[in-house]
């Protein structure tokens, strides 16, 4: 794929970099790009291997991916671009050693541009393996570690908050939570749950991880993953990939609350209008899920990893989802147009930013 065809995406949004990566030998094939440095340097997201169908798509998803994160970014007060990196294969029949490596020289080769670490698809353990070829991964075993329990405990106190403005309810126990997609963050979404008494329903795709969360969580209920947004329930946690509410299907969810760890949650921004037209609290993803970010940029901070730190900011979302709820029903605007602005104060330029009737958070870092 040419470069000139990058702007022709849909997903394109005046990215600083789409860089295509290509190995015939190992059968490499992905995108790196970096949608937004402004915020500072190293731009950083994760890396995902996922089979695409095609090179659009991966370029599409790439696009997405790294826009979301300059956002999740702005809106955790870390001081850092976005970007994101996707290779193309089934990470069970087509991740090799030899193919991890040269993806980490492509890294390695934007000479501190670009960090990543985990995403879909790719693990610890091929991270460790990166990190041999190139210094630019993080969320290292013996620092950050894996983020997802980090992810699942910044949706929990998002969760938290929503419930406190939205239900009017400090305690969660006795409230229904419905839980798609138990992996690595849905799973421990479901045990920080079921420690408060949540009654909880749960569907994964993958029957093992299913097994797992009945072992570990006992009464817990397992439903069909095509109806488990139907529910009749308080809140919906969408934890498995991206594009889960279409105008198609908005209609269908019942929950009060969408609050959940997947990425990139709407396929279309008019979707979370909808949503706050019919009076379905929408909490954005990038700001649930920011935690894993805040992990794993700690280990790029001056004196080193400090989990007290990392521990500290992600309490602090908490404020940042109770100031967007409060905005968006003062203004009668849907939370994640509010928290889009905000975290647009942060890096777009002041000619390019037109705020809408709200003051913004103080610019200070937690």
């Amino acid at each position: 794929m040419q470069k000139t065809d990058f702007s022709r995406s849909k997903e394109f949004d005046n990215h600083k970099l789409v860089l295509p990566i290509e190995d015939k030998e190992t059968g490499l094939r992905g995108f790196i790009a970096i949608h937004n440095d402004t915020l500072g340097l190293p731009a950083v997201g994760g890396t995902r291997m996922f089979p695409y169908d095609s090179k659009e798509q991966a370029l599409d998803d790439v696009l997405r991916l790294s826009r979301a994160m300059t956002y999740k970014c702005a809106i955790a007060k870390v001081p850092h671009g976005g970007a994101k990196g996707v290779i193309i294969g089934d990470p069970k029949k087509d991740k090799t050693k030899q193919l991890l490596q040269v993806y980490a020289k492509k890294v390695k080769d934007l000479a501190g541009k670009f960090c990543t670490g985990e995403d879909v698809g790719i693990s610890q353990d091929d991270v460790i393996e990166m990190l041999a070829t190139s210094d630019y991964f993080i969320g290292k075993p013996q620092f950050a570690a894996d983020p997802s329990p980090y992810a699942s405990l910044s949706t929990f106190y998002s969760m938290q908050t929503a419930m406190e403005v939205i239900l009017n309810t400090t305690s969660l126990k006795g409230l229904r939570v419905a839980i798609k997609g138990v992996g690595k963050t849905g799973s421990e979404l479901a045990r920080l749950l079921h420690e408060q008494g949540v009654i909880l329903y749960v569907a994964d795709i993958d029957q093992e991880a299913l097994e797992r969360v009945q072992q570990e969580i006992p009464g817990v209920t397992v439903v069909d993953s095509n109806t488990i947004h139907t529910l009749d329930i308080d809140v919906y946690a969408p934890c498995a990939l991206g594009g889960e509410f279409s105008f198609e299907n908005a209609n269908q969810v019942r929950a009060k609350i969408i609050c959940g760890t997947a990425n990139n949650q709407l396929a279309d921004k008019k979707v979370g209008d909808w949503f706050f037209d019919h009076h379905v609290t929408y909490i954005p993803d990038y700001v649930v899920n920011s935690g894993g970010l805040i992990d794993v940029v700690d280990e790029l901070e001056k004196d080193g990893y400090k989990q007290e730190r990392v521990l500290k900011r992600i309490r602090a979302v908490q404020d940042t989802v109770a100031e967007i709820l409060m905005i968006s029903a003062r203004q009668h605007r849907s939370p994640h147009r509010v928290a889009d602005e905000i975290a647009e104060s942060y890096f777009l330029p002041p000619k390019h930013f037109q705020p809408k009737r709200f003051s913004l958070f103080p610019r200070t870092r937690v």
